[in-house]
C-alpha cells in the first residue's frame, strides 16, 4: 500500500491537491492510503518550507503549487 501525504495548511490549492491526487491513485488502480497534512510542525518536519507539497511513502515529490496530472501519474507510480 502507497502511503500519500499532502502537506499544507488547508488552502483552496491544498485541497486541489488532495483531489487530484486521490483521482490519479483511483486511475492508476493502486492500493493506497491518503492522508492530508495540516500541522505546520509536522509539515516542516518533512523540510518542506512551501505548500502544498506531495510525500509518496514518506519521500516529498514536489512542494509549492500544482503539478498535471500526468506529472502526479508518474510520482505516484
Amino acid at each position: 500500500m502507497k502511503k500519500l501525504q499532502i502537506l499544507g495548511t488547508g488552502c483552496p490549492t491544498c485541497a486541489k491537491l488532495a483531489e487530484m491526487v486521490d483521482e490519479v491513485a483511483r486511475d492508476l488502480e493502486i492500493d493506497y492510503e491518503l492522508e492530508k497534512v495540516t500541522d505546520i510542525d509536522r509539515i516542516t518536519a518533512f523540510g518542506v518550507m512551501s505548500t502544498p507539497a506531495l510525500a509518496v511513502n514518506g519521500e516529498i515529490k514536489f512542494s509549492g503549487g500544482l503539478r498535471t496530472a500526468e506529472e502526479l501519474k508518474e510520482m505516484i507510480r
